[in-house]
């Protein structure tokens, strides 16, 4: 998946920073999916909490 486009398959996760993490987790996360109407995972998360 698109995880693959930061850490090539058998990386060792422990090897990154927090801080590193914590940035692709963000640019996945901000990142517009056709799945979702082009929105992102937080706008759905978002629009499914507050129905």
């Amino acid at each position: 998946g698109i995880l693959r486009q930061y850490f090539p398959k058998g990386s060792d996760l422990s090897a990154h920073s927090k801080a590193d993490l914590e940035w692709v987790s963000r640019q996945l996360n901000e990142r517009p999916r056709q799945r979702l109407d082009f929105r992102t995972p937080i706008e759905e998360m978002d629009r499914l909490l507050l129905r």
